[in-house]
């Protein structure tokens, strides 16, 4: 069996799945979707992907493509995912899965009435970096105590990860604290139960606040406190310190280092080092074994509730 895909979004990020679905036996992409049909094509052209379409309703109308993925911004997310259930396609859905709630809750029941495969990118859960932590609190040799994570980029005009300019605006609180979100109730392994959120001011002409600060705590009494800036001016990227009963991590997207910075081998710990190709082995892998995936939309909902809560007390203060 080979899973014909349809890829959404031949920006910077849907390059990277590109890249990663090479590496996976058994998928074949077969249509790719983007705004600029000039640059759609000639990214086509260099992955030899056969059918090109500015609308992604062209893609889901093929009866041979099985899944799709979406790389596109984030306000269209929820959308384009029930377009693809109701189209009966299997979809995963880059991060965030929303960025209001109620249109989440749609899609995961959405999910729920078809069995289809509906998976959101939160990567993290599949770096393997974040991984080889997760397999030591499965194993009950560590728990957190606290996460101390900072996410900092500097994007004060609207450009994205290859420095090209953006048609939509990125958000720090339903896009990047939602990667931390999610990693801190997933590997504390369990629900967060207070948060708290304060925010600097919000930028004149991207109508949004360019730096933030966030606290959680789950109901095993771990905590978290989260860091997100599109200010800084230096290393770009998110930085993660565990801090637990018996180690200290530090992760920094696929490398790992205990807390004196000596480094740890993650290469054994899955079969790519590569976080974005796991994702995307994860979700090939449920729709051939038909089963839920981690990192399923039902899995993160509750993420998107917290963030939610946050964006109403942002809002009142």
């Amino acid at each position: 069996m080979t899973i014909k895909v349809a890829l959404a979004g031949a920006g910077a990020f849907g390059i990277k799945h590109l890249d990663g679905i090479k590496n996976i036996d058994g998928v074949e992409v077969v249509s790719l979707i983007s705004r600029d049909l000039a640059k759609t094509q000639e990214v086509a052209d260099k992955y030899g992907i056969k059918h090109v379409t500015t609308d992604l309703a062209d893609s889901l109308a093929i009866k041979e493509v099985d899944a799709v993925i979406l790389c596109t911004p984030t306000q269209m997310h929820a959308s384009q995912t029930i377009a693809c259930l109701e189209a009966g396609k299997h979809v995963q859905v880059e991060i965030p899965l929303c960025d209001i709630l109620a249109d989440g809750e749609k899609v995961v029941a959405l999910q729920k009435q078809t069995g289809l495969v509906a998976m959101c990118g939160h990567t993290r859960r599949f770096n393997p970096s974040h991984q080889y932590v997760h397999q030591k609190i499965t194993a009950g040799e560590f728990n957190i105590q606290q996460m101390d994570v900072q996410t900092y980029f500097f994007r004060r005009t609207n450009m994205n990860a290859l420095g090209q300019a953006r048609s939509w605006t990125d958000h720090l609180l339903w896009h990047h604290a939602a990667h931390t979100v999610d990693l801190f109730a997933y590997q504390a392994g369990s629900p967060i139960v207070k948060a708290n959120a304060i925010q600097g001011p919000i930028h004149p002409t991207l109508g949004i606040a360019m730096d933030m600060s966030i606290q959680l705590k789950a109901a095993n009494g771990a905590i978290c406190t989260l860091s997100l800036s599109f200010n800084n001016d230096g290393p770009l990227g998110t930085f993660f310190r565990y801090i637990g009963d018996s180690a200290t991590y530090i992760a920094r997207y696929d490398d790992l280092v205990n807390g004196k910075e000596e480094k740890i081998d993650v290469s054994k710990v899955d079969v790519s080092m590569n976080g974005i190709e796991l994702q995307d082995r994860e979700f090939f892998a449920a729709i051939k074994e038909g089963r839920e995936p981690n990192a399923s939309v039902a899995q993160v909902l509750p993420c998107y509730q917290v963030l939610h809560n946050l964006e109403l007390q942002l809002n009142a203060g």
